[in-house]
C-alpha cells in the first residue's frame, strides 16, 4: 500500500508539472506543506479529485460519480457551482421522480432535525414553516424551472484523497421525493452536486469537518470530460489570474467588480457587467444589451465572409453555414474574433478572462457553426451575465472561499483527466 501511494503521488506531481509548469516536485511538496492552520489534519494537505464526464454539446451537461450510503452505491450527479444543496432522487417513497441511470437512493435513518444549524442555514429568511420538528424539509428551485422537494438526511460519502487515503465522512444531503424537470433537464440524472458558497454545500461541510481547505476547482475539456477537485494543492497560485469574489452576492461565485466586455481586444463600451461563474449551465448567457452588442458585432464581422445564417438550424438561436458542413471549430474559428471580460482587481490593476471563439462556438449535427452565448434576460436572468461551461473549457477555474477570490489558468484538461484516471487505477490495483 505504501508503494502504491508513493507511485500515485508521483503521477499526480507529473500531471501538475506538465500542465501548470511546476519547476520540480520538490517545489510542489514545499508549497503543499506550508501555510496550513493547526486545526487541519495531515490529510488536509491533499485534494479530493473526481473525474468528470460529459460535454457541452451534444450531451449538454457534465457530471461526476459519487459513492454514497452503506454499502456505498454510485450515483451520477450534475456538478453545479450555482447552488448549495446536494440531493438525490429518493425512494421515501417517491411522489414524482424523473428517469435516472441508477436505482433510487434509499434514505438513511439519520434525519436532520429542524433545529440543526445546517437546516437553519438553508432557511435563513425565517419564512419557512416546519411540518415536523424531527425533520428538515427543503425545496430548491432552479433558473430553468426545475425543482426538488424533500428532506435532509445524513449519510456516508466515500471519497479518495490524491494521496490514496480513503475518506468516509457523514454529510448532509437532500432526499428528493418530488422532482419537477426544468426546461433544460433533458438528460437522466440521479441528482445534483451542490458546490456553492453556502454552509450546506458538500465543500463547506468537508471544510467544517477539517478534511479539506475551502477551495473548489474544475477543469473541463473541450473534448469532453475533465476533473473536479476540493482543496488547494493542485495548482500554483502564483500562476493563476485572480479577481476578488463579491461579498454582496454571497450566494454565487461572482467577481466583486463588474466586468467590461471586449470584442477583438477592443472595448464594446459595456462596463460593470454583473457576472456569475456557473458550472450548472452548459452555455453562457449575457443580458439583452450585451447579447445584442455581441451578435451585432459578429454579424458585422462576418459580412463578406463565406458564411450565411442557417435559419433552418434550430440547435441554438443563431447558427451560420458554410459552403460545406464544418467538422470542427478549427475550420471556422478564423472568421470569429475573441471576446473577453476585464475585471478590476485593485485601484488600477485588471485581470482578463478570455473567451476565444472555441469557447463560445459549437458545431451542430448539421455541420453549422452556432453561437453558444444566449440571451439571459429572455429566460429570467434579468441583468445577470452567466459564464457557463462552454466558456470555461480548457481552463482550470478555481473558487477560493478562504481568500475570497476566483481564479483561472489555461490547462490541458483532457490530459489532466487521463492522468488522474491512471493515478486512480494505480491505487485501485
Amino acid at each position: 500500500m505504501v508503494k502504491m501511494n508513493v507511485r500515485l503521488k508521483m503521477i499526480l506531481l507529473m500531471v501538475m508539472s506538465l500542465v501548470l509548469g511546476f519547476s520540480s516536485a520538490v517545489d510542489f511538496r514545499w508549497r503543499k506543506g506550508g501555510g496550513f492552520s493547526g486545526r487541519f489534519t495531515r490529510a488536509a494537505g491533499s485534494s479530493v479529485v473526481f473525474p468528470v464526464h460529459g460535454n457541452v454539446y451534444p450531451l449538454g451537461y457534465y457530471n461526476v460519480t459519487i459513492n454514497i450510503g452503506q454499502p456505498p452505491r454510485p450515483y451520477y450527479l450534475d456538478l453545479d457551482t450555482g447552488s448549495d444543496l446536494t440531493w438525490l432522487q429518493c425512494d421515501a417513497p417517491c411522489v414524482r421522480c424523473l428517469e435516472a441511470p441508477h436505482p433510487l437512493y434509499q434514505p438513511s435513518n439519520d434525519l436532520i432535525p429542524c433545529n440543526d444549524p445546517l437546516c437553519k442555514a438553508m432557511h435563513m429568511n425565517g419564512n419557512h414553516r416546519y411540518e415536523a420538528a424531527e425533520q428538515c424539509d427543503y425545496e430548491v428551485e432552479y433558473a430553468d424551472g426545475g425543482s426538488s422537494l424533500g428532506v435532509l438526511v445524513r449519510d456516508v460519502f466515500s471519497l479518495n484523497y490524491t494521496e490514496g487515503l480513503r475518506l468516509t465522512p457523514r454529510l448532509a444531503l437532500g432526499c428528493g421525493y418530488d422532482q419537477i424537470p426544468g426546461a433544460s433537464s433533458h438528460h437522466p440524472l440521479d441528482g445534483v452536486l451542490g458546490l456553492g458558497r453556502g454552509k450546506v454545500s458538500i465543500l463547506s461541510q468537508l471544510h467544517s469537518q477539517g478534511h479539506v481547505k475551502n477551495v473548489i476547482g474544475h477543469c473541463l475539456s473541450s473534448l469532453g470530460g475533465g476533473i473536479l477537485f476540493f482543496g488547494d494543492d493542485l495548482y500554483d497560485s502564483s500562476r493563476v489570474s485572480w479577481t476578488p469574489m463579491s461579498r454582496e452576492n454571497s450566494k454565487h461565485y461572482s467577481p466583486a467588480m463588474g466586468g467590461e466586455l471586449l470584442f477583438g481586444g477592443r472595448t464594446t463600451g459595456l462596463k460593470n457587467l454583473l457576472t456569475i461563474f456557473d458550472s450548472g449551465s452548459s452555455y453562457t448567457y449575457f443580458n439583452t444589451k450585451a447579447y445584442q452588442a455581441v451578435t451585432y458585432l459578429l454579424k458585422r464581422e462576418l459580412s463578406g465572409k463565406p458564411l450565411k445564417e442557417a435559419r433552418d438550424d434550430h440547435t441554438l438561436p443563431l447558427c451560420w453555414q458554410g459552403r460545406r458542413p464544418f467538422m470542427s471549430i478549427e475550420e471556422v474559428k478564423k472568421y470569429f474574433k475573441p471576446l473577453a471580460l476585464s475585471f478590476k482587481t485593485g485601484w488600477r490593476s485588471k485581470t482578463l478572462f478570455e473567451i476565444p471563439p472555441e469557447a463560445y462556438l459549437i458545431i451542430s449535427r448539421k455541420g453549422n457553426v452556432c453561437l453558444g452565448i444566449l440571451n439571459g434576460t429572455e429566460i429570467g436572468l434579468q441583468n445577470l451575465n452567466l459564464i457557463g461551461d462552454i466558456s470555461m473549457q480548457d481552463q482550470m477555474i478555481i473558487y477560493d472561499n478562504e481568500k475570497q477570490s476566483i481564479g483561472w489558468i489555461p490547462a490541458d484538461c483532457d490530459e489532466l483527466a487521463s492522468l488522474q484516471a491512471s493515478a486512480a487505477q494505480v491505487y485501485e490495483y
